[in-house]
């Protein structure tokens, strides 16, 4: 690691500690909590994998520098609180990696079966902390269609899953039918069955949800916008037509995409 690179880590540190001292920092940054972060936490994230997306590099950068500054902002609480600081943090998955990767850093200097090594050493970390379920340790805070999708995989590895998708297709048809049916009251749950088969079904396919509904939005949005413009073309306003008039608008952007 270069001296620029030190010194500007602990540039970083040193100004989260002036923000947050009691005296002289920040009245915004002293009141924050770890509760009071998360979700600029979680927009953070958000927003490097936006930059991606746009293969905006640029951006990147400055989007992995927020989300750094939400490591240091945790971290320096923390250490207020006597429980850990930001050296401890680098050092947990520091000893993480290395423990994780046997074949690169340990005796074992073969790569087969790489992951399923990764998941049987992922599962003696969770028994250490005291895990007793398969699904133990998937974060309740997750999105709800990529923990619906990590529940599932972790059943799946203890044999709990559709042998083809073909049981997920069926699967989707049944709750679709239920939801349909369904009293008032248990829409809610019935549409929530909907939507987790659809998620199985998507995974047996080889499919990540959360790229699949991504794109579908993507696409959406851009027919959307087609039609908006299409419409404006023609001297009309897009939501005066009817159903129909709208369907042949939407039926005429699928066209020009061809």
């Amino acid at each position: 690691m270069t001296d620029f690179t030190h010194q500007q880590i602990d540039r970083l540190l040193s100004i989260m500690a002036r923000l947050r001292d009691t005296q002289t920092g920040c009245e915004w940054d002293r009141e924050q909590t770890f509760a009071s972060i998360a979700p600029y936490t979680i927009e953070e994230a958000y927003e490097v994998a936006e930059a991606i997306a746009q293969n905006d590099l640029g951006s990147l950068r400055d989007e992995l520098g927020d989300l750094l500054l939400q490591v240091v902002f945790h971290a320096r609480m923390a250490e207020e609180l006597g429980h850990f600081a930001f050296a401890d943090v680098a050092a947990a998955i520091s000893s993480k990696l290395e423990t994780r990767h046997p074949h690169i850093f340990g005796e074992d200097t073969s790569s087969d079966a790489q992951t399923e090594r990764w998941e049987q050493i992922k599962a003696k970390e969770r028994a250490a902390k005291g895990a007793t379920s398969a699904i133990d340790g998937v974060a309740v805070s997750l999105p709800a269609l990529m923990r619906a999708e990590k529940l599932q995989k972790r059943a799946a590895r203890v044999g709990f899953d559709w042998p083809d998708p073909s049981g997920a297709a069926d699967k989707v048809l049944e709750e679709m039918e239920e939801l349909a049916e369904a009293a008032a009251a248990d829409k809610l749950e019935e549409a929530g069955d909907l939507l987790f088969a659809a998620v199985n079904l998507v995974r047996l396919n080889g499919i990540a949800p959360e790229d699949a509904l991504r794109a579908a939005n993507a696409k959406f949005e851009r027919r959307f916008r087609g039609m908006e413009a299409f419409a404006q073309r023609d001297g009309a306003d897009f939501s005066s037509f009817s159903l129909d008039e709208q369907e042949a608008y939407w039926q005429a952007v699928k066209r020009s995409e061809k």
